[in-house]
């Protein structure tokens, strides 16, 4: 699939800049993440991965903005992002949460066309541009058979794929994904993987966790490793993941192969320690 440029923003252009400096965030009184500091690769696919608890969806949310830090920053293009406007902050960042959802009766069309609310403005109302980019994103998502169908009438995967549509149609030039293949079968979990690799192609800059360790390392040019709320391991797939290291994160032990066509590793022979 070929995407268009109208789909692709100012991702061409755009060196955005994503990190978090001496991070700690929680809910209450417990703490989930400790003293995090990150960079996330410019123009890459980064796939966040460990067990669960470990903080990976927390980690996503401050970098969104969603949940405030308990202390540390993060910042966009060197400015804390938790004082720059919502408006400004959405032209440059999409997020794609874990627990989406819509009011009963909302199509995928409809869906998707939130995807152009930050780039509305009262100079600025809807226009073929607007509408040609929300049919490219139903095209690339596989919706455009499916674009008047009520979301609660769909299968939980083709509501996935609308969500990420509508992140699509946001056209920023970073992209955050909490686990974008969840409930979606083989073939679209490829689809919705290689998509992402067309986009960071193109330019973008992509953040997901990812549950599967293996279509991490597949997908994924740089990965962070997350246990108990810190970073373990950080960088190249196929050059930071080590038995030693899957052992470390779920507590298992396992054979590592290689992948025949991509070479990234594979993950087999798993069994509990």
């Amino acid at each position: 699939m070929t995407l268009p440029s109208s789909l692709l923003g100012d991702a061409r252009q755009a060196d955005v800049r994503l990190e978090a400096r001496d991070l700690s965030m929680g809910y209450a009184q417990t703490r989930i993440i400790e003293d995090l500091d990150l960079m996330i690769p410019s123009g890459q696919v980064s796939a966040i991965v460990g067990p669960n608890g470990c903080g990976k969806s927390t980690l996503l949310a401050g970098l969104a903005r969603l949940h405030k830090p308990i202390s540390g920053s993060v910042l966009l293009d060197g400015k804390a992002i938790g004082s720059l406007p919502s408006r400004e902050v959405a032209r440059r960042l999409a997020l794609l949460p874990q627990d989406a959802s819509a009011p009963d009766g909302l199509t995928v069309s409809e869906l998707i066309r939130f995807g152009r609310q930050p780039h509305q403005s009262l100079l600025r109302q809807w226009s073929e541009e607007d509408q040609a980019i929300v049919d490219a994103a139903l095209a690339a998502a596989d919706l455009v058979e499916l674009a008047d169908r009520p979301l609660e009438s769909m299968s939980g995967g083709q509501r996935q794929r609308a969500w990420i549509a509508m992140a699509i149609a946001q056209a920023t030039p970073l992209l955050l994904l909490d686990e974008p293949t969840s409930a979606l079968d083989l073939g679209h979990q490829i689809e919705v993987f290689e998509l992402i690799r067309q986009l960071a192609a193109a330019g973008k800059t992509i953040v997901m966790v990812v549950h599967d360790l293996s279509s991490a390392c597949r997908y994924a040019d740089h990965l962070i490793a997350m246990h108990q709320g810190r970073i373990v391991a950080s960088g190249r797939p196929d050059e930071i993941v080590t038995s030693d290291l899957v052992e470390h994160l779920y507590g298992v032990r396992c054979t590592l192969l290689r992948d025949p066509l991509s070479g990234t590793p594979v993950i087999a022979g798993v069994s509990r320690l």
